[in-house]
């Protein structure tokens, strides 16, 4: 009977019960468990396997390129950052509110770190999310208008609840990503939240995007729902701590 049970089991992909199926009919006849009990332990077991696939399936998607979580971040080395401030935004709730996080400091401060660490949290509570280096995000935009599929790349890109764009600096940007830009973060303003990570204040934006009309639009639509956190700190990249974020 094992095997039959075993063999529809695999039919219908149940593999959460099924790795655990002689566990608990041992189980059962160890201790005389009800058929009922016995039921809802290997349906326990396949709905806690279906959110572990599901998790490493969001943490797959996410393309993040650091294994750094918000515990493995070096508090105690930063002064420039509010522990308090940074666990309570671990509650996900600026998620909920379609809050934007912009980090501000200089590189090797651990934006990125702290950033990465928020997208990993949002991930294994069970949100999507995408990591995106600016330049790469900026360069896949560009990218799309040659065959026109901007549009999509838009719609694909907002369908995430969390967008992290890592190190938005100094770069060299053409008007048509800079446009493309401007509509990727205008078609997520008040729906999604998106973290950024920037050695640049916002009155340098002006000088990295060129357009003031459109910077103005961006900040004013960024910054309505925005926490904004400047680090004003060492850097972490001490030769002693090569692993540290940055």
């Amino acid at each position: 009977m094992r095997e039959k049970i075993r063999e529809l089991l695999t039919s219908l992909s149940l593999k959460g019960m099924e790795k655990t199926l002689d566990r608990e009919l041992n189980l059962a006849e160890k201790e005389g468990t009800g058929v009922a009990e016995v039921l809802y332990r290997l349906l326990c077991e396949e709905s806690a396997h279906r959110q572990h696939r599901s998790m490493l399936y969001r943490l797959n998607d996410a393309k993040i390129p650091y294994d750094w979580t918000l515990k493995t971040f070096p508090f105690q080395k930063q002064p420039g950052v509010q522990k308090s401030q940074i666990m309570s935004l671990a509650s996900l709730s600026f998620i909920e509110r379609a809050q934007n996080i912009v980090f501000i400091g200089e590189p090797g401060t651990g934006k990125t770190g702290l950033a990465i660490g928020l997208l990993r949290q949002a991930l294994v509570n069970g949100c999507r999310g995408r990591f995106y280096n600016a330049q790469d995000l900026l360069d896949e935009l560009y990218a799309s208008l040659a065959d026109r599929s901007t549009p999509k790349l838009v719609r694909r890109i907002c369908n995430y609840p969390v967008l992290l764009i890592d190190e938005l600096g100094y770069l060299t940007l053409k008007p048509e990503q800079i446009n493309a830009f401007f509509k990727l973060m205008g078609e997520r303003y008040g729906k999604t939240t998106t973290i950024i990570t920037t050695n640049l204040d916002y009155p340098d934006w002006y000088e990295l995007f060129q357009k003031k009309s459109l910077v103005d639009a961006l900040l004013d639509r960024l910054k309505h729902r925005c926490i904004t956190i400047k680090i004003d700190g060492p850097s972490l990249r001490a030769p002693s701590n090569s692993k540290d974020p940055k």
